[in-house]
């Protein structure tokens, strides 16, 4: 018993050291949502707001077709678990999300960038609010609806936004393999 916690201890101090590291290079602390915001701030070329609570969006898309627009970066395990859509408006929301846990599984869900979806904020809450479909926390959205806004992969060529091959060579440094089953 000793010997576990002494073991999850010195795993806990290896950890506080990687974030340390994420932290500093980064410019935020470690959580997840902030290395999402970070990575797609350099993939998408956007520019974060200073203040990483600010409310409504992230930051705003300096080049490129959506240049000037405000987006908010949303980082899920499995974004068809529903999106957070605050009241606060912003032109977009860019989605980065893990592959999806298989049920009952208890593992540790693996951080990772499986997908990437782009939705026009307004567009979505129109399409929400006709479907009848309350807004706010873990917002049910439809696999069609997943399927039409996605950037990457690559995967339907009149979708939102098309990815340049290094856009989509960076993203895939953060794609991971499907977690082996339960032995």
């Amino acid at each position: 018993m000793a010997e576990s916690l002494r073991q999850l201890a010195e795993l806990l101090r290896a950890r506080e050291e990687l974030d340390d590291q994420i932290t500093a290079l980064i410019g935020r602390p470690a959580h997840p949502g902030n290395i999402g915001e970070f990575i797609a701030a350099r993939v998408f070329d956007i520019d974060l707001a200073s203040n990483a609570v600010q409310a409504g969006y992230d930051g705003v898309f300096r080049s490129g077709p959506l240049a000037g627009q405000t987006v908010n970066v949303k980082n899920y395990g499995d974004a068809l678990s529903g999106l957070d859509i605050s009241s606060h408006p912003c032109d977009y929301y860019l989605v980065l999300s893990s592959r999806p846990q298989p049920l009952g599984n208890t593992r540790h869900h693996r951080w990772g960038i499986a997908a990437v979806y782009l939705f026009d904020a307004h567009q979505l809450r129109e399409t929400l609010t006709d479907r009848g479909v309350k807004i706010g926390t873990a917002t049910s959205i439809r696999l069609a609806d997943l399927h039409a806004a996605q950037v990457f992969p690559a995967t339907n060529p009149a979708g939102p936004l098309l990815l340049s091959p290094e856009q989509a060579a960076l993203l895939s440094l953060f794609a991971r393999q499907a977690s082996p089953a339960p032995g």
